[in-house]
């Protein structure tokens, strides 16, 4: 189907409300929206990773990316919810006679506000929810108060390319950077990488790094993520891998050059998308896990056998319900006496929320069944005054589930970071009630998770599974709270809304 040259122009009456319609000026990707009695152009695609943003929806005055569901204002085009940052580019635009056509790019520079200082606040991590609690505060021109305390050596960078893209060699190491907190508007937030925060002096309001130096805030926000977990019985051995960091995935690259067999324990998502991408970067894959099922307690069983056949289709082998009782090196033992061998094992059976620093503090820690994380209330803030906790680590009240839980999300930390960043300037007030979302890539499968529910045994499931093309619909105590869907990016986008305004 040819684009529509939008210089040229298009009938007004195929503009309707509210539904995106794409076609191109000067050789780039535009989108046209009409909402509100008004038409307003925009670049046509997500400043995230792309995505056609005419195949996405128009939602409480923002337009919605349909991949990883970030939003634009229809005002202005700004980025106003992760995982994206950059604004989208406006162009002007004029209907007369009939015709709704695009003139030009706008080339209004885009101004910071002016808003009064609200003290030194440092952010301890430098992950989702830290860079973009930053960003949000550094965008409304107070970067100048911000520094951020992260112990990862790299400047802030995008955590879901580690697994995926990068892992895979799809993309270079310096295309995951986070754009700069602030998008260069106003004084950017000191970011200080490699440095880590021993203790906080909640009296004197300061936090100790291990060289030392005493940095004292007003308002201090714990972001400190989550580490993996490793077992016993690798803990010891010579060429074991975890993946969170970015020099993770540097050590298992080198790694992976010379290697021709690897070995993946745990089936879990992360662990997946590793063996995804070992598996295209040209290496013989073997998972072994103690679940019968991959994803299986996350999703259930009809998507956990999708999954594990998209990887199987590719030459990954199984082996489940098997515990690993030994690993030297070389070869995995497990508990029934097969032998597996690899020249590497990646460890993906899980994380634990970074919790020593607040422990220490006396702050007051969740129990298990709220998630184990740092007690927040519905504001994101401690047991102690002036102190918040966000991301992996905060166990916060949910407004729908009626519960705390803790949520290991990507786009929900920086979700949170966000809220967080805006209540603290007073542009938002109440409690944070984001729904919960991820996505995961499995090959060409692209899977959406709305929402959140502890386990996935009362459910529906909709459509084709095996095809890639279906909803699964989970329910807690007989409500629906969460969805999963692969190749119905809609009602992804639709829950999602829905819930959040609930």
């Amino acid at each position: 189907m040819a684009t529509i040259d939008l210089g040229k122009g298009m009938p007004a009456t195929d503009l309707r409300d509210d539904t995106p319609v794409a076609g191109s000026f000067a050789g780039e990707d535009v989108i046209l929206v009409r909402h509100g009695g008004k038409v307003c152009a925009f670049a046509g695609k997500c400043t995230h990773q792309g995505a056609p943003l005419d195949t996405g929806m128009v939602i409480d005055g923002t337009i919605r990316c349909p991949w990883h569901h970030a939003r634009f204002s229809l005002d202005d085009g700004e980025a106003v919810s992760a995982p994206a940052f950059a604004p989208l580019d406006r162009f002007a635009v004029i209907e007369e006679d009939g015709i709704v056509s695009v003139t030009g790019k706008d080339q209004q520079e885009r101004a910071t506000p002016s808003v009064a200082s609200i003290g030194k606040i440092v952010i301890v991590g430098g992950g989702a929810a830290g860079h973009a609690c930053a960003d949000m505060l550094a965008r409304s021109g107070l970067g100048g108060d911000v520094t951020i305390l992260s112990d990862d050596t790299d400047a802030p960078y995008d955590r879901t390319a580690v697994s995926k893209g990068y892992l895979a060699g799809d993309v270079e190491r310096h295309e995951i950077a986070m754009p700069e907190a602030g998008l260069g508007r106003g004084p950017a937030p000191q970011v200080r990488a490699g440095v880590a925060v021993t203790s906080i002096d909640v009296n004197d309001r300061a936090v100790v790094t291990a060289d030392q130096d005493c940095v004292p805030y007003d308002i201090l926000v714990l972001a400190t993520g989550a580490t993996p977990v490793t077992p016993d019985t690798v803990k010891s051995a010579d060429n074991v891998f975890v993946l969170r960091t970015l020099a993770d995935a540097d050590a298992l690259k080198a790694a992976a050059e010379d290697a021709k067999r690897a070995i993946v324990l745990g089936a879990s998502f992360i662990g997946l998308e590793a063996a995804a991408s070992l598996t295209q970067a040209g290496l013989a894959v073997a998972v072994i896990a103690r679940d019968s099922v991959p994803l299986a307690k996350v999703a259930g069983p009809e998507v956990g056998k999708f999954v594990q056949a998209l990887h199987e289709e590719k030459g990954v082998t199984f082996h489940l319900d098997r515990e690993l009782t030994r690993f030297d090196g070389n070869t995995a033992r497990l508990d029934d006496g097969t032998t597996v061998d690899g020249d590497l094992i990646v460890v993906g059976v899980g994380v634990e929320p970074r919790i020593d620093l607040a422990k220490a503090a006396g702050l007051r820690i969740a129990d298990k069944d709220a998630g184990g994380g740092v007690a927040v209330d519905a504001q994101l803030r401690t047991s102690v005054a002036g102190i918040y906790a966000i991301g992996d680590i905060a166990s916060y009240p949910d407004p729908r589930l009626g519960h705390p839980i803790r949520v290991e999300h990507w786009v929900h930390a920086q979700r949170q970071g966000q809220w967080l960043a805006r209540s603290l300037l007073g542009a938002v007030s109440g409690s944070y009630g984001d729904t919960p979302f991820f996505w995961t890539g499995q090959y060409d499968a692209s899977l959406h998770y709305v929402g959140h529910v502890a386990k996935p045994d009362d459910r529906r499931v909709e459509g084709d599974v095996s095809a890639g093309d279906f909803a699964v619909f989970l329910h807690e105590d007989g409500e629906e709270q969460a969805v999963l869907t692969c190749g119905r990016d809609e009602i992804a986008l639709v829950k999602e809304a829905a819930w959040d305004a609930a």
